[in-house]
C-alpha cells in the first residue's frame, strides 16, 4: 500500500510557513507536495529555493497528475481548480469566510459593509466558487475598531489552528459534512474595485463612510481613493486605536 499524498496549494506565505510547522509531526505519515499559482509572481523567493515550493497551472495539468495524490488542499489558491479535478478528486478548501456568507473575493472587507458573518469554512469543493459539503466551520467577531487587515490576520490564525486540529481527520476522510440552508452570495473583483471607488459626493452616515475605509484598509495596499479636480487618485486609509 502506497503512501498518502497530499498536494497543498496555497499563495499565502504565512500560511505556508505555518502549515509546514504544523505537518511536522507527521513526518513519515503523510507525503505533502507544495505548489503555487503559477501567476503569482509576489512569492518570496526564499520559498522555492530547494524547488519544495513549485508553480503549478491546475487548468493544464491531466488526470495522470491527479492521480498521484489522495487529496488536493487549496489553502488561499488564486487559481480555480478544473471541474474535471473537483468532480473525480476529493479536494478540500481552506476559506477565509463563513459559508454560504460573502462567497468570492475578500470575504472580510464585505463582512464589515454588510454585518454577515465572517470566520473560517473548511469544505469540499465542487465546480461552484467557495461552495460544497461543509466539514468544519468557525465564526470570529469583527470589532469597530478593526480594519479589514485585522480581521484578515485573525482569520489566518483561526486558520492555521483548525488546521492544526483537524488534519489528520481531513487527510484520511474521517468526518462528516453538511451543507448551508441557503446559497448565500458571492462577490467578485469587480465589486471590490467598486467599493475602493469612493464618491465624494454619495450622501450617507459618518458610520457607513467608516466603515467603507475599514474595510479597505489593508496595510501595505492602497486601495480606497477619490479622484482630485486634475484627476489624480488619492488613496485614503484608516488608523483606529482602541483605548
Amino acid at each position: 500500500m502506497r503512501d498518502i499524498r497530499v498536494c497543498v496549494i496555497t499563495d499565502n506565505e504565512f500560511l505556508f510557513h505555518g502549515f509546514k510547522k504544523i505537518i511536522q509531526k507527521y513526518s513519515g505519515i503523510y507525503e505533502f507536495e507544495f505548489y503555487y499559482s503559477y501567476f503569482n509572481t509576489g512569492i518570496m523567493p526564499e520559498c522555492f529555493a530547494k524547488e519544495e515550493y513549485r508553480p503549478i497551472c491546475l487548468k493544464n495539468e491531466n488526470e495522470q497528475f491527479f492521480s498521484k495524490f489522495d487529496l488536493f488542499l487549496s489553502i488561499h489558491c488564486k487559481q480555480l481548480f478544473p471541474k474535471e479535478l473537483v468532480m473525480k478528486h476529493r479536494c478540500i478548501n481552506i476559506h477565509p469566510g463563513f459559508n454560504p456568507y460573502n462567497r468570492g473575493w475578500f470575504p472580510q472587507v464585505f463582512s464589515i459593509i454588510d454585518k454577515q458573518p465572517v470566520g473560517v469554512t473548511i469544505h469540499e469543493m465542487d465546480a461552484e466558487l467557495d461552495h460544497g459539503p461543509i466539514i468544519i466551520q468557525q465564526e470570529i467577531p469583527i470589532y469597530e475598531h478593526e480594519t479589514s487587515f485585522d480581521v484578515y490576520q485573525k482569520i489566518q490564525e483561526l486558520e492555521l489552528k483548525l488546521l492544526a486540529d483537524n488534519l489528520e481527520v481531513l487527510i484520511l476522510g474521517d468526518y462528516k459534512t453538511w451543507l448551508p440552508d441557503f446559497e448565500g452570495n458571492i462577490n467578485n473583483e469587480a465589486d471590490f474595485r467598486s467599493l475602493c471607488e469612493l464618491d465624494m459626493d454619495r450622501v450617507g452616515t459618518f458610520r457607513e463612510f467608516l466603515d467603507i475605509l475599514r474595510a479597505t484598509t489593508f496595510a501595505p495596499y492602497d486601495n480606497a481613493y477619490f479622484l482630485d479636480k486634475d484627476n489624480n487618485k488619492i488613496f485614503v486609509s484608516v488608523n483606529l486605536k482602541k483605548s
